[in-house]
């Protein structure tokens, strides 16, 4: 009697558990995502919904190259479910991470498997598919093609379904929601900047937007080139001061979360005038806080394109 007595007490407090601290209990049934870069932990965001949990590791405001990942991060990631990333040519420090990995249950996207790369070289592209090798030279901004935001967003919806098979049709149905957000983002690209008087993106940053431009028939030149380690030459600089002003181009991008010094001296040497565009591979901390999707970068610097390369 007393043993069936007790047995009814635990299942009594289970229940009440159950009842008084549900979060609790879902909590413990959520995926654990970690993405080094924005585009990456959006994507999961917006596809896993409540179902995951999701970090970002690079810091709100900071640069990745220079970024360097503490202890924790190494714990952090060790303990994820699935882990994204671009690859080494993007975070040189992402080899120090994949090599203290020991959870053998552990996802790894590598974001760039199966993208063309491009160099900085105007319409020169690497045809076959990058190994496991360094990469040096490409542009890492991979998702500034909308079509490879979908394949990777397809990419991070199918290892969701790998951890969490009971939620599939829940994945499925919300990768299929955001994936047309991002072919109406597509369209709207393509109509806006089909027909623009100037149609060359002279960006006063690193080179970021070679996906962008050739994805919709632009010219793109970039007056630091690829690695963060460069700084911009008298001539490079008179170079782009002549071009301006021979062409009549009336804008110039800068860099979002930089200091837009070399775009100014241009400025004041052409009269062009400064817009920012944003390669989304991180934003500032107060947009952070503000929930600022990769799909509303996206938007706002369509409206910048349009306006710097006068688009009808």
């Amino acid at each position: 009697m007393k043993k069936t007595l007790l047995i009814a007490i635990v299942i009594i407090i289970f229940f009440i558990s159950l009842i008084l601290f549900p979060k609790k209990q879902e909590e413990a049934e959520e995926i654990k995502v970690i993405a080094t870069l924005f585009p990456y932990y959006d994507m999961a965001k917006e596809i896993g919904g409540e179902k995951i949990s999701v970090s970002l590791l690079l810091p709100p405001g900071a640069e990745v190259h220079s970024f360097e990942p503490k202890t924790s991060d190494f714990i952090k990631i060790n303990n994820a479910d699935i882990f994204i990333y671009t690859g080494d040519f993007m975070e040189p420090w992402a080899k120090r991470i994949m090599e203290s990995i020991n959870n053998k249950e552990i996802i790894v996207i590598r974001a760039s498997d199966g993208i063309k790369l491009l160099e900085d070289e105007d319409e020169h592209e690497d045809e076959d598919e990058h190994e496991d090798e360094d990469d040096n030279g490409y542009d890492p901004h991979i998702w500034l093609d909308i079509e490879n935001s979908k394949k990777i967003a397809d990419e991070i919806t199918k290892a969701l379904i790998a951890v969490s098979p009971k939620n599939e049709m829940f994945f499925i149905e919300r990768s299929n929601n955001y994936i047309n957000k991002l072919q109406k983002l597509d369209n709207d690209f393509a109509k806006s900047l089909e027909k623009c008087k100037n149609g060359e993106i002279i960006y006063s940053g690193h080179y970021a937007f070679a996906y962008l431009a050739e994805k919709y028939n632009l010219k793109h030149s970039a007056i630091l080139g690829i690695s963060h380690d460069t700084e911009p030459t008298i001539s490079s600089l008179l170079s782009v001061i002549e071009k301006i002003k021979n062409e009549g181009i009336s804008h110039i991008f800068y860099e979002e979360l930089s200091d837009p010094k070399i775009a100014k001296i241009i400025k004041e040497e052409t009269k062009a005038e400064m817009l920012p565009l944003n390669p989304a591979e991180n934003l500032s901390k107060e947009d952070f806080e503000k929930g600022v999707s990769f799909i509303k970068i996206m938007e706002e610097n369509l409206e910048n394109l349009k306006n710097g390369l006068r688009c009808k």
